[in-house]
């Protein structure tokens, strides 16, 4: 909190300047904001393991307010989670300032103090964010400045300290990015349609020592500064698009690699083609030992400097979203395909309306991995890597694989139809530390009906198959919208295979412009919610629900 305000206090005296030019020019200052609230009054129940509350009522509560000018923009968020909903105890209990930052822009440079967001490429090195359903907010504190020096050349570079929760790490945080628009600089290239990008990142953290122990015996040396790089380029001509990418990473013992000293790399290769009524995205991408903390010895999903994408595909149905994938940042080889077609109207398969069909398939895998023998540790001076990799090789064991089939069709003016089938492989040993492998078969529909132009009912039945876990899952939806401002809700997911509980939801949803309110009464599993590879457990619950969204 001290850095805060002491960088605050500095970017005020830039803030004044540039308000008062701003008055000068007759620039217009003009306040946004959001106000984002929900909340739980729980009860227990002991057949889900929802347990007590010594609060009547627990929330997260947000509030953000920006103001922004011609030449120079501030913000705030303060956040009320003193009595935290469940998952969040532990980690963001408290209330308080959590962001606040002045941005200053003035022609082709743009100068931010305080707390901001950034990503670097794809963010193998660099990816700082906000996703409050998960609990990540990583933000540096610090200072960022962007620049554009030149038609199609963007500059960035930055330092500070990434939030833990209601502190901040001590590791000192800095890098700088440089991306070419190629196509920028050549006119024949944009009468071509042709897109053409180079960028390059560098990162460095700087940490200091910190004492533990390999046995009682030896200590561990570990580097103050902790160096990662990343070069992309990316190819995009009519339907074609290409996106090449790799990063390493220095040696950074920390808990996650069991502190070992070897390098840390990723490549990817993405590519897709797309035209009227067909897309097709092909990617692959191999990790090694790429966990990148600002904090060596956290674990969890906090304190990540970088990301590292899935390559998985975001399930929205409930049951196709029970065994959800978490990026493995030790190492793994992932892959995903997807084509996607839609049959013309007035065809055999297109029928009156047509048929949109997505296929999709995802495999993750683990890489190679000859361990090195400890015991000859004198003889074996790469010992302290703890294993070597053969780059093409895979290793013993599938993570993850899902090949799923969705079908669209509107069947009349009125009636709209999904259907979903998946087949996956879910490696829960691997992504929460024991259960073996579950496969699983699921099976969705998801009927649309379009009663009056205000009113529409909308209903969905789910079934899970599987002898692993808790055995089979059932799942039925339905929801009545009245246009504009209502929406009325009604779910269970049950268990009918080994536990024999239902899971069932109420929710009444009121819209008024800018406002949303919902009001709900149900139980909540406890499990993982997932989103681009990062998971958080979230434990079971029951009680009344409120959640309030206001934007202006």
């Amino acid at each position: 909190m001290r850095r805060t305000l002491i960088l605050f206090l500095l970017a005020l005296s830039g803030v004044s300047v540039a308000l008062a030019q701003d008055d000068n020019d007759g620039g217009k200052v003009t306040f946004t904001g959001s106000i984002q609230s929900d909340a739980l009054i729980p009860q227990e129940d002991t057949k889900i393991g929802a347990e007590e509350s010594e609060h009547w009522g627990l929330t997260n509560t947000y509030a953000d307010l920006h103001m922004m000018s011609k030449c120079v923009d501030v913000g705030a968020r303060v956040e009320f989670m003193r009595f935290p909903l469940p998952g969040y105890e532990n980690d963001f209990k408290g209330w308080g300032l959590a962001n606040i930052y002045a941005k200053m822009h003035i022609d082709k440079l743009e100068i931010t103090l305080g707390n901001f967001y950034e990503q670097f490429g794809s963010g193998f090195i660099l990816r700082t964010y906000e996703e409050r359903s998960l609990g990540v907010d990583n933000s540096l504190l610090g200072a960022r400045v962007v620049a554009k020096p030149l038609k199609g050349v963007t500059v960035k570079g930055l330092t500070g300290y990434q939030r833990h929760y209601w502190n901040y790490n001590d590791a000192l945080v800095s890098g700088a990015d440089v991306e070419l628009s190629i196509d920028q600089w050549s006119k024949r290239m944009q009468d071509a349609g042709t897109f053409l990008t180079f960028g390059a990142s560098v990162v460095n953290k700087h940490e200091r020592e910190e004492d533990v122990f390999y046995n009682p015996t030896y200590k561990y040396r570990f580097p103050e500064n902790v160096n990662a790089f990343d070069v992309r380029a990316r190819f995009q001509k009519g339907n074609v698009s290409v996106l090449a990418e790799y990063a390493q990473k220095s040696q950074d013992p920390s808990f996650d690699n069991s502190y070992s000293y070897r390098r840390g790399n990723v490549a990817m290769l993405s590519a897709s083609y797309s035209k009227r009524g067909m897309s097709i995205l092909t990617q692959v991408k191999r990790s090694d030992n790429m966990s990148f903390r600002s904090k060596r010895s956290m674990n969890g999903i906090s304190s990540f400097i970088n990301h590292l994408p899935a390559f998985t595909m975001e399930h929205t149905y409930t049951l196709a979203a029970l065994y959800p994938y978490a990026t493995h940042p030790e190492g793994e080889w992932a892959y995903q395909a997807e084509l996607g077609y839609t049959f013309k109207k007035n065809t055999l398969l297109g029928g009156k309306y047509g048929t949109n069909v997505r296929l999709n398939f995802s495999h993750v895998h683990s890489i190679d991995r000859n361990m090195y023998d400890v015991a000859n540790a004198v003889e074996n001076p790469k010992v302290t890597e703890r294993y070597g990799s053969s780059f093409w090789k895979w290793g013993d064991e599938t993570y993850y694989q899902d090949i799923n089939l969705q079908v669209e069709k509107k069947l009349s003016k009125s009636l709209k139809l999904n259907l979903m089938y998946m087949n996956q492989f879910y490696n829960r040993t691997i992504v929460e530390g024991e259960g073996g492998m579950i496969h699983s078969n699921i099976f969705v529909a998801d009927a649309k009906y379009r009663i009056s132009n205000k009113v529409t009912l909308r209903g969905e039945a789910q079934y899970l198959n599987t002898r692993k876990d808790d055995g089979d899952w059932v799942f039925a939806l339905l929801e009545l919208s009245v246009l504009p401002k209502l929406m009325f809700t009604v779910s269970d997911t049950y268990n009918c295979g080994v536990t024999d509980i239902h899971y069932y939801q109420g929710l009444v949803t009121f819209n008024a412009g800018a406002h949303r309110l919902q009001l709900g009464y149900g139980r909540t599993r406890a499990g993982y919610n997932c989103s681009g590879g990062v998971c958080r457990y979230v434990p079971a619950s029951k009680g009344f629900t409120m959640s309030y969204n206001y934007n202006f």
